[in-house]
């Protein structure tokens, strides 16, 4: 995560006004602004890649799969996340009548960064992990073809799992796999 965009202590109303009336993106957390950086080519495609495999893979059933525009409200710590595809099955439970932010994902992927990785694997996941609904938390490396997966168990753990080219990402909560070479089409082409 990066500096505060703004050192001025902000309530979670105030802070859903400034972003609404924001042209860049920030997270929230403990009262402060964080501006969100812009992505590499590669982070974009990832994004793409992933939200679409979703999509496709839940085209006729009840679920909603979002791309990097919708926050992720976690109310049990009241703090504000942009992930890079989330899945919301069931009606969306919102933040508020701004219906920007939803309090019930049930899968959430992120794209690391080198500048993040750390945080959504840390914090980030801590804060994720408070979130009832959630069922599945998937790590997509920018670096090399690897998917890890953190999958919620009956008794409240996660069962950690590492997925690389040939493999199939199996999203038991939403009763669908993707292949990981799916994730990666196109990312690792031979540069011009």
């Amino acid at each position: 995560m990066g500096e505060p965009a703004s050192r001025v202590k902000m309530t979670p109303e105030e802070y859903l006004a400034f972003e609404r009336a924001s042209d860049e993106k920030h997270e929230y957390v403990d009262g402060e602004i964080f501006a969100m950086s812009g992505g590499t080519y590669e982070h974009s495609l990832l994004g793409s890649n992933v939200t679409r495999e979703l999509g496709n893979a839940l085209i006729d059933r009840p679920c909603d799969v979002h791309g990097s525009d919708m926050k992720i409200k976690v109310a049990a710590s009241n703090r504000f996340f942009y992930s890079d595809a989330s899945v919301v099955c069931g009606p969306p439970i919102f933040g508020d009548d701004g219906r920007d932010s939803v309090l019930n994902p049930k899968v959430i992927v992120e794209v690391l960064s080198d500048s993040t990785e750390r945080y959504d694997r840390g914090e980030k996941f801590a804060h994720y992990r408070r979130i009832d609904s959630l069922q599945d938390y998937v790590i997509v490396s920018q670096t090399e073809p690897l998917v890890e997966q953190f999958s919620r168990q009956a008794n409240g753990t996660w069962l950690y799992r590492a997925l690389g080219p040939g493999e199939q990402l199996v999203l038991a909560s939403l009763d669908c796999s993707i292949p990981v070479d799916r994730v990666y089409l196109k990312v690792f082409r031979p540069k011009p």
